[in-house]
């Protein structure tokens, strides 16, 4: 062997006796096993170097990366695996988050409806109206059959208000003092007008009297009327699986025609709760996804429980807690990944 070769040689052995060194003076201090973990970076040409933080490697100098969570990681949730979304990437996709909390939660029922013209309703409180004063003239009387008649009339009439759907806080509230309502056939100038609206039939354990309601109409482009919730029918509609509400509206120089379309919206306090946005939640009907962020651009999905749905949000009840950030938007493009990552497990277990 030539002198040259004799110093090639040993100058490559000294090499790689220096790589060799720093390699394990870097990696003594840091576990094997973190490298499957989050959080975890590497050097891209010499995956054996670790880091819990970013650098670069001892050996090439390139900057450490972070190293994604193994294919098909096992995330509690069937068909689904952890993906690892770079800020980068984060941005092409438009990828946002939400940290959940607690809100007040409020739901809108929206109705389309009119303003109530309603003839048959204005004579049977009239009706009933007669009635009261009749029976309130005779309670003295030393015959009994004047009154026994009078209640009867009295029972009749009220039956016929529950039947057009009053209910029986209103019907006991016309005492025979106060004034038939004139604007079931009137819609007078400063008065008060009712409107009638159609609530599905899923909506009406949300809907009860005294909630606030917002009436718009085309007639009237940006202006918004408030009334209040009076009375609910009590019968469902067959053809429409539909309840009507009446909604006694204020009614300032008369704009509000009788029989005039209108749309309403009745606003229903759900109360304080942990929210979860709308758009963080996947519904494939079978269950209920949403991504969690756990830092260090890992994604988790979650199966999650909601209670009542409110404007813009879900009462959460079970799935993400209080304080993590879950992904609100991107999620589609997010949910396919995670699920190409699945696939690909048993893939990788036959190597």
């Amino acid at each position: 062997m030539t002198m040259n070769r004799k110093y090639v040689l040993i100058a490559l052995l000294a090499a790689g006796a220096a790589a060799f060194g720093s390699y394990f003076l870097y990696h003594r201090g840091h576990a094997p096993h973190e490298a499957h973990q989050a959080g975890v970076y590497h050097c891209p040409m010499h995956p054996a170097i670790t880091s819990d933080k970013p650098g670069e490697c001892p050996i090439c100098g390139m900057d450490l990366v972070l190293r994604e969570p193994a294919a098909g990681e096992d995330t509690g949730v069937a068909g689904q695996a952890s993906a690892v979304v770079s800020e980068q990437k984060r941005s092409l996709i438009g990828m946002k988050t939400e940290k959940l909390g607690k809100r007040r939660l409020t739901f809108t029922v929206r109705a389309s409806g009119s303003v109530a013209y309603d003839p048959d309703l204005y004579n049977a409180i009239a009706e009933h109206h007669s009635a009261m004063v009749a029976r309130e003239k005779v309670k003295d009387s030393p015959w009994p059959d004047a009154l026994e008649r009078a209640d009867a009339l009295v029972r009749a009439s009220a039956l016929r208000l529950r039947q057009l759907g009053l209910a029986e806080s209103s019907i006991e509230a016309f005492t025979g003092e106060e004034e038939v309502p004139e604007n079931l056939l009137l819609a007078g100038d400063g008065g008060t007008v009712w409107v009638y609206a159609q609530i599905y039939e899923y909506e009406i354990s949300k809907v009860r009297p005294g909630l606030a309601a917002e009436i718009t109409t085309p007639a009237y482009p940006g202006r918004t009327f408030r009334g209040k919730v009076k009375t609910i029918d009590p019968n469902i509609s067959p053809e429409t699986r539909s309840l009507r509400v009446r909604i006694e509206v204020p009614n300032p120089g008369g704009l509000l025609k009788l029989e005039m379309f209108v749309n309403a919206a009745i606003k229903v306090d759900l109360g304080v709760a942990l929210a979860l946005p709308e758009s963080a939640l996947l519904d494939s009907g079978e269950r209920k996804l949403v991504f969690v962020d756990l830092g260090e651009g890992r994604l988790e999905p979650r199966e999650v429980r909601v209670g009542g749905e409110a404007d813009g949000y879900y009462e959460l009840l079970s799935g993400v807690k209080e304080g993590e950030s879950v992904v609100t938007s991107a999620n589609f493009l997010i949910d396919s990944e995670s699920k190409l990552k699945s696939l690909a497990a048993p893939a990788k277990e036959h190597h």
